[in-house]
């Protein structure tokens, strides 16, 4: 670590997966001046879907997480602070707060990532027993919850409450999952792709209530049950909610940046103001003639390294190459692209029972691919340097 940690150079704010990959480029790319990452949890950088998955059925340990190994950052030199929210950003003296101290930069890259939504106070969502899945003090919190027996609602039908829906049948819970939409992930998927994992959860015994809400969540302190929109009453020992995320803005807004769905970028990653870079699920950047802000681990390690080498004057545009994974029991979820704006899909069969494909198409233009146990279908969508450029 340097002796002075706040000579003005490269600061990061963001300690997740893109502010770690940011700040480890720019020591990749041989940049040798000061580089500060400021994080507001106590962890080094770490790795998050495995709290919905692998962490939570106790398959992975704390250290395993980590993406690297803690002595890394001091061996580059790369300022590590922990526990340290930044509350502003002062534009004029080139100068992010970190409670009263001020920290000086000459360029600043912001991955603040998101924040997940939650149900509101008067519904029941600051009772006891309601959770979250975001950080790694979310997933340890509700760790002793998942004992075999115990009743667990799950609120929203996205990939990450169908995974903790995945691992509470692994670990004996009886589960109901109750989404708003009429159908499970009608936001990011075909409806094939809906009822493959309907099917598939419905199979191992989870009660899947959809086109239903939640009123409140009930309980004297700690939440014992639920009333739904429909007028139904559960019970349930604990709850998940898994609702979205929301782009963590609020020291970007405060300090007047451009915000559109998230902190607005251009191509090359830079925001409305000359010295500030912005990348991973908080950006929002254009990609094929549209804005688009992607919440996913491949987006924040190109997208953060994109960056950082434009912080260093590379003048790159990003082309974006999505892609994602989702691991619910024996069966491993590949998707590749973006299908937005579709208007056509196709399904294939794969090679055994539970394989199958889903391919998005705009026109004649193969825009994305849903591979359910079929790496077949996700490999011929991809190329040695990640998906191959669709629509």
């Amino acid at each position: 670590m340097r002796k002075n940690c706040f000579i003005a150079g490269i600061v990061v704010v963001g300690a997740g997966q893109a502010g770690a990959s940011l700040a480890a480029k720019l020591r990749a790319l041989g940049y040798d001046g000061p580089v500060t990452l400021i994080g507001d949890e106590p962890a080094p950088p770490y790795q998050r879907p495995p709290l919905s998955k692998a962490y939570l059925l106790r398959d992975m340990n704390l250290e395993q997480l980590y993406l690297r190994a803690p002595s890394f950052w001091k061996q580059n030199e790369i300022n590590l602070i922990l526990s340290a929210p930044v509350t502003s950003i002062d534009r004029v003296s080139k100068t992010v707060r970190v409670g009263s101290e001020p920290i000086p930069y000459d360029k600043l890259a912001l991955t603040t990532g998101c924040r997940p939504k939650q149900i509101p106070s008067a519904a029941g969502g600051d009772l006891k027993g309601v959770y979250t899945i975001r950080t790694l003090a979310d997933a340890d919190a509700m760790a002793t919850e998942f004992q075999s027996g115990r009743k667990l609602l799950i609120v929203g039908g996205g990939y990450l409450g169908l995974e903790a829906a995945a691992v509470g049948v692994k670990l004996g819970l009886e589960i109901t999952l109750i989404e708003m939409a009429p159908r499970i992930l009608q936001r990011v998927a075909a409806p094939p792709t809906s009822d493959y994992f309907r099917e598939l959860h419905c199979s191992h015994g989870v009660n899947i209530l959809e086109n239903i809400g939640i009123h409140r969540l009930t309980g004297d302190g700690r939440v014992s049950g639920a009333d739904l929109s429909n007028g139904m009453k559960i019970p349930a020992d604990f709850v998940i909610v898994a609702i979205g995320v929301m782009p963590r803005t609020s020291i970007a807004e405060d300090a007047e940046l451009e915000i559109e769905n998230g902190i607005r970028t251009d191509a090359q990653g830079l925001t409305s103001d000359p010295n500030i870079w912005s990348a991973g699920e908080c950006a929002s950047f254009p990609n094929k003639g549209r804005r688009v802000r992607l919440e996913s681990v491949g987006n924040a390690i190109d997208h953060a390294e994109l960056s950082a080498k434009n912080m260093l004057g590379a003048s790159e545009n990003y082309d974006a190459k999505p892609w994602f994974w989702s691991d619910q029991y024996d069966v491993k979820l590949q998707i590749a692209g973006l299908n937005t704006g579709y208007d056509r899909i196709v399904q294939r069969k794969g090679d055994h029972g539970r394989s199958l494909s889903i391919w998005y198409y705009s026109g004649g233009r193969l825009l994305a691919v849903d591979a359910m146990n079929d790496p077949r279908a996700y490999m011929s969508m991809t190329v040695e340097s990640g998906p191959r450029i669709f629509a």
